[in-house]
């Protein structure tokens, strides 16, 4: 794989501030697996890697900062098996031989049989873990702060957790419980904490990239009232059936009919770098959420046309709950191909948007309201909600963008079929 660099996570990232390292030279990782996060002026953003490979260095250490493109990681493509350790191939960043501790070399203590609120942690918070070591021990039962680490650096591995789960198993069938050293014996690392948002410079970094996207992007604009009447009739009988955890918000019909219409309108999905379109094959809806600090990041629910209902609306409350905490993946910031706002929540009668480049579209949502509405020739009162469309005239037109509206007022009128 060679040099793996610092990604772009934006058209408005030119840098990122790496917060932390969740991998060590001689891991092996995995196509998906989040090898470390790093601070933007909006969030901070889990990095994964996209190649199955072999960490051989790392490059930058926890709180540089570095541009867009700079190396940040060596990673090679060879020698890849489960729970791979190299500690003669340290990098500048892992703690000498010398540095190590006594109680670091000592052989594993086993932990309490039974993971009692009584019994004493290994460590105390959030322990330090590999990502497929955490993921192991969610799959095992292991609760991670009972878990001893072999590595030097206090790094719980897999091999940590299946030696955790074979200790309990042995304890069960012999009925002894071994009492553990103090915790203060054995290394800790508590995990880095994201820096406090800084709302001026998330506003001007905001500021900057709308400015280039009304500077560059020739827009025009399309509205078109919707009745709702079927829709929410339909939602209604629906969310009766499911337990209230499940049920799904008007929000979420909205996104399906949105990310519809993008799959049927190519020219509003998609990518205009210097002057040329590419429609994108896949429909990642770019969903914008305010921050509880200030501010607005639009991360990507990820093939948003092809979700069942029920499961966009699980992503969608997933992607805010992330988004809010800081906590996003890097594909969900840089993969939107159209975005979709809904200022409906704050009364907005509907909402006219700037795009976020390189995208071509944005789709606004505004509040459902009940309004006069004449069906066959009488008038009667329905739910309405005012759909926008802000579009990218070196891509589309207006033909194309009533066409996008039509789309979304169609998949509306049938939701069953969402």
């Amino acid at each position: 794989m060679g040099d793996f660099r610092m990604p772009s996570l934006g058209a408005d990232m030119s840098e990122g501030t790496l917060l932390e390292w969740h991998v060590h030279p001689g891991d092996a990782v995995h196509r998906g697996d989040i090898i470390a996060t790093v601070d933007t002026s909006k969030s901070a953003i889990d990095i994964e890697v996209f190649e199955d490979g072999q960490v051989e260095e790392l490059l930058v250490a926890p709180g540089a900062t570095v541009a867009v493109g700079t190396p940040i990681a060596r990673i090679s493509d060879g020698g890849l098996h489960r729970d791979v350790r190299a500690p003669e191939a340290q990098s500048p960043l892992a703690p000498s031989p010398e540095a190590q501790s006594p109680a670091a070399e000592a052989p594993k203590v086993t932990a309490p049989a039974v993971e009692s609120p009584a019994a004493e942690k290994v460590v105390v918070g959030r322990p330090h873990a590999s990502p497929l070591a955490r993921r192991r021990a969610a799959e095992l039962g292991i609760d991670l702060g009972y878990v001893q680490p072999a590595r030097r650096d206090g790094v719980i591995g897999v091999g940590d957790v299946d030696a955790r789960a074979a200790e309990i198993a042995a304890a069960a069938s012999t009925a002894t419980v071994t009492v553990p050293p103090a915790p203060a014996e054995r290394p800790t690392r508590e995990p880095r904490q994201a820096p406090k948002r800084d709302e001026a410079a998330m506003r001007q970094a905001i500021a900057s990239l709308m400015a280039r996207s009304k500077r560059e992007i020739p827009h025009y604009y399309c509205q078109q009232a919707v009745d709702l009447h079927l829709a929410l009739a339909w939602l209604q009988a629906e969310n009766s059936r499911r337990p209230v955890a499940e049920r799904i918000l008007p929000a979420a019909l909205l996104l399906k009919a949105a990310a519809r219409a993008a799959r049927s309108v190519p020219e509003i999905n998609g990518f205009c770098v210097d002057g040329s379109f590419t429609a994108s094959a896949r429909v990642h809806l770019g969903v914008a959420v305010s921050l509880r600090g200030g501010g607005l990041i639009a991360p990507a629910l990820l093939d948003a046309d092809d979700l069942p209902l029920a499961e966009l609306m699980t992503r969608m409350k997933d992607l805010v709950t992330r988004a809010r905490g800081g906590r996003l993946k890097a594909s969900e910031m840089s993969d939107a191909t159209v975005t979709v706002t809904n200022l409906g929540e704050q009364g907005v009668e509907s909402v006219l948007g700037v795009i976020y480049p390189p995208q071509v579209a944005v789709i606004g949502f505004g509040r459902i309201a009940e309004r006069p509405w004449a069906v066959d020739g009488m008038l009667t009162v329905r739910p309405v909600v005012t759909v926008t469309l802000a579009a990218d005239h070196r891509v589309s037109d207006g033909h194309r963008g009533g066409q996008a509206l039509a789309a979304i007022e169609a998949a509306l009128q049938a939701p069953e079929n969402l």
